[in-house]
Parts: C-alpha cells; sequence; structure tokens
C-alpha cells in the first residue's frame, strides 16, 4: 500500500492544525459551505463516476487516481473519489492532494480522526481497496505481536462479584497514581462501558449486562492502590450467572489512538451570553456516566446537521472563574460548561444556538495531550490566546492560582478585534486584584479611539515585553492558543527570543 510521510499532512497553514479554541479557515469559494456540500450529496449526482458501482481497487489503480482533477484517497481500506469535495474542503485542496492516490488512513489519524468521513464522503464511495498477500522475506517468519511478562504484569485486569442488591465491577488498573480523570464509566441501556486511561493507552470493560439496572451508578477509585470500582443497583433483586455478554472491545489495553470515540447524550440545562457573539452552555452528563474532562482537553460535540452527521472540537471551562479561590457549587463532574463563538454562516454553531434548553447533543470522551505536570513543575506561566482560544486557559488559570504554589508569575495575554469581543473581562480584571502574582493584558487589533490600553497583532517586540522569566534561570511554560497564524507565528517569535520547545505548549484539535 502507498503510504505518505506523517508529517505532510496537514499542511502547516492548515485548518486541521487549528486550536481547539481558534477556527482559522482556508477561504472558500462562495456556494462551497458545508450545508451546500450536504446538497450536492442529497442532488443525486453521480459524485464517483462510476454510476451507482462499487469496484474493488487495487494499489496501482488508486495511485493512477493523484491529481486535483481526479483524486482518489484510501481510508481504513475504503477508497473515496474526493474530486468534487476538493473545493468544500475547509483546509484546502492542498490538504487532500497530500494523500492523493495513496493510504491516508494514519495521515487522518492525525488530524481528522474525530470527523465521521463515512457520512461525510459516502457518495463518494468507489469501493474498497483490493487485499494483497505480503509474502514474508525467505527465511523469516512473520513478528507475532507477544506481550512480554513485564508488559502483561502491567495490563490491568477486571472481575465482579455482586450482593442482593448491587453488582460491582472492580478493574485492578495496576497504578499507583490513578485519579477521577483517568476513569470514565457509562452505563445506557444495560450496556456497561468502563474505560481507564493508563499513559496513552487505554483498557476498556464493555458488557451487555445479564439484566437491568437502576440509573444510579458510583465509581470509588481507591488512588493509591489503583482499584477502581464501579457499583451498579439491580433493578429486580435476583442472582445473576454472569456479569453479561463480553463485546468486541472487552477487555482489550491498546492505544488510546486507536480506540474509538465513544459518544454519549448529554442535555442543555442552561444557555447564557458571555458576549455579543459567544454563548455559555451547560451540559449535563446522564446521571449513569462518570467522566471529568482534564485541564487543557478537550470534547467533541456531534449533531446531525440535514442527514449528514457533523463533529467539532470544543474545550469545557469552568461557569465563571473562581474568585474566591473555592471549587464553584456546580463544578461537580456532572455537568460541561462549552464557551462557544456563535458564526453568522457556521452551519454547526448555528445548530447549537438553536438547541433548547432541554435538548440534547452527543459528547465524546476527552482528548489532548496536555500534562498537569507541565505547570507543577514551572516558575513562570504565560497564556497566549486569541479570541475563543481563551477556553483553554480557563481550567488552566484556574488551576495554576489555587494548587501550584511554585509559581511566582502567571500572566495572561489576551488578543481580541475589539472590546466588546473580550471574554469575561470583568472577571479576569477581578482575579487580578485578588491574586498578586497574576496580570492580565488586552491587547486589540481594532480598539475604538477611547482605547487606552495595548494594540496590535501578535509580535516579536510585543512578546518581547510582556513574556519575561521572573528570574534569569526561572522555569517558563507557555501556552497558546489560537487560529493557525496566530499560534504558528507565535511559537516562531518565542523561539526567536530564545524560548525552546520544550518550553511551550500549542493546544490544538
Amino acid at each position: 500500500m502507498l503510504n505518505v510521510p506523517p508529517q505532510a499532512f496537514p499542511a502547516p497553514s492548515s485548518q486541521q492544525r487549528v486550536a481547539a479554541g481558534g477556527r482559522a479557515k482556508v477561504p472558500l469559494k462562495p456556494g462551497r459551505s458545508l450545508m451546500d456540500w450536504i446538497r450536492l450529496t442529497k442532488s443525486g449526482r453521480d459524485l464517483t463516476g462510476l454510476k451507482g458501482r462499487l469496484i474493488e481497487v487495487t494499489e496501482d489503480e488508486l495511485a493512477k487516481h493523484n491529481k486535483k482533477e481526479d483524486c482518489w484517497i484510501c481510508i481504513r481500506g475504503f477508497v473515496y473519489n474526493v474530486t468534487p469535495y476538493m473545493e468544500y474542503h475547509p483546509g484546502g485542496e492542498d490538504e487532500l492532494m497530500k494523500a492523493a492516490g495513496a493510504d491516508g488512513t494514519d495521515l487522518f489519524d492525525q488530524v481528522h480522526r474525530w470527523v465521521n468521513y463515512e457520512s461525510m464522503l459516502k457518495e463518494c464511495l468507489v469501493g474498497r481497496m483490493a487485499v494483497k498477500p505480503i509474502a514474508a522475506p525467505k527465511g523469516m517468519l512473520p513478528e507475532k505481536k507477544v506481550l512480554g511478562a513485564s508488559a502483561k504484569d502491567l495490563t490491568p485486569s477486571y472481575d465482579w462479584f455482586q450482593t442482593d442488591s448491587l453488582i460491582t465491577t472492580v478493574i485492578y488498573t495496576k497504578q499507583k497514581d490513578m485519579n477521577a480523570e483517568l476513569v470514565i464509566v457509562d452505563c445506557q441501556d444495560k450496556r456497561l462501558r468502563g474505560e481507564i486511561i493508563v499513559d496513552d493507552h487505554s483498557y476498556l470493560v464493555e458488557v451487555d449486562l445479564d439484566h437491568a439496572v437502576q440509573e444510579d451508578m458510583a465509581v470509588n477509585i481507591a488512588e493509591k492502590v489503583g482499584k477502581v470500582e464501579i457499583i451498579l443497583k439491580k433493578k429486580d433483586n435476583i442472582h445473576w450467572k454472569m456479569l453479561g455478554q463480553a463485546l468486541e472491545s472487552h477487555n482489550t489495553f491498546i492505544k488510546c489512538t486507536e480506540r474509538g470515540l465513544f459518544y454519549r447524550k448529554c442535555k442543555l440545562v442552561s444557555k447564557m451570553e458571555v458576549t455579543h457573539d459567544t454563548k455559555l452552555l451547560c451540559l449535563m452528563l446522564p446521571r449513569s456516566t462518570h467522566l471529568c474532562v482534564p485541564i487543557g482537553q478537550h470534547v467533541y460535540l456531534k449533531q446531525t446537521i440535514a442527514g449528514t452527521e457533523v463533529v467539532k472540537p470544543y474545550t469545557p471551562v469552568l461557569p465563571f472563574l473562581p474568585l474566591d479561590f473555592k471549587e464553584p457549587s456546580r463544578h461537580d463532574g456532572a455537568h460541561i460548561y462549552l464557551m462557544i463563538k456563535i458564526y453568522s454562516c457556521g452551519l454547526f454553531t448555528q445548530a447549537l444556538d438553536h438547541l433548547q434548553i432541554g435538548d440534547y447533543i452527543s459528547v465524546s470522551n476527552p482528548e489532548g495531550n496536555f500534562k498537569k505536570s507541565q505547570v507543577q513543575t514551572s516558575e513562570d506561566l504565560f497564556l497566549l490566546a486569541a479570541g475563543t482560544g481563551f477556553t483553554p486557559m480557563v481550567k488552566l488559570l484556574n488551576f495554576a492560582l489555587t494548587e501550584v504554589g511554585c509559581l511566582r508569575t502567571v500572566r495572561l495575554i489576551f488578543f481580541n478585534k475589539t472590546e466588546d469581543d473580550i471574554l469575561w473581562r470583568n472577571q479576569l480584571e477581578q482575579l487580578a486584584l485578588k491574586d498578586e502574582r497574576f496580570e492580565v493584558q488586552f491587547i486589540l487589533s481594532q480598539p475604538t479611539k477611547d482605547w487606552v490600553g495595548n494594540q496590535g497583532k501578535i509580535s516579536s517586540s510585543l512578546l518581547s515585553e510582556f513574556v519575561k522569566r521572573s528570574r534569569k534561570d526561572s522555569k517558563v511554560l507557555i501556552c497558546i492558543c489560537g487560529p493557525t497564524p496566530f499560534t504558528e507565528q507565535g511559537v516562531q517569535y518565542l523561539k526567536d527570543l530564545g524560548y525552546s520547545q520544550e518550553e511551550i505548549h500549542t493546544f490544538t484539535a
């Protein structure tokens, strides 16, 4: 199979490298929006050029279709003619061409894993790849993937037991630093799914339960010994002969990137205005879900729009900045707060804005590579945010000021177009008055004549003024989030100023 080097896709200026809070898009021609694409797929037009036939595609045949006017791409063994989609792709035509005539599965997984391509490209399906047997080189046997003894010892395991009224599933994670953020449990329609995150791996217990259970569920975590208990209440006090039927992924321990995204339906319970075009949505998790989104990680929202599943990433925030440094009353693991900018021409955000209180939306498991330890070992923390690139900074800011004692400086440099665009301005200014370690700088690119603060766009001179070590050898962490050009320019300016890659974290989704 032809493969493309992973670093070639997406292109550096692509929409797909956008930070979770920002949305930089390649300009599309008029009439080339997502809604226009959905209409085209439902028009009955032959988008594959095969008049409805599905074919088996060889490597040689796939390789022939590698031009903009004739572009086929293979994803997970299925071949799509993406030629008609070229002008509709938010990341631009060059993005798709990186995998033209080749297997783009690995590249797709790096930046699009959350996209439901089967739904988006179903009318472009050409067929399956022809499977060609691969002969082992003479004198060599195919490599067998067998876990060594030490690896087996570290693999989590599970057991279960019952009383007259309870079913308890116990997962032995074999980790001494287990916490609530690493445990995700859902129990829906008699299906129990318990996932444990161990570094970059995922252990899963997934069964169709033998009998019905009540909605109430408890999850107990013994952090020091790494034991997780999932306690379910029986609907009927009868003896279970077994926990249930094992599903395909049950009792597997694989890389997180190989585990498919799991969604649960969450209820919209409140919607508040933050600015003229940004709203704070509060989503309530099901009672039978245990999910805590870690700092710096994002979730995916999934909506069906005109018959097509559309997915977008968002970083959860707090309901407000806790100025008294106490946990907010509803920050209890039962709610997810999302700060979302509503775009007048944005199909997805318009659909979100039209949700009514009591409506449901699908929310995924969290993803992201930010580690708290990056903050816990720092003395100076600088947060560079543009627009809704502020969202990953909210929980990070709260964590830094409430739980990291070694920090001397916490500075937010917040870029916006106008004063009206500044998110939570009053709260940020109050927080700066409350904690002498924290400072916020607002920088506007389109200020009114009355604005007396800083103005301009991200630049080397601006960063040299506001990003400074408190001491010559102090440990620094600089986090940056915003539209792609902002993030990439910021990283380059910081490197030019002498900061290393290890001192810079970009939030991306």
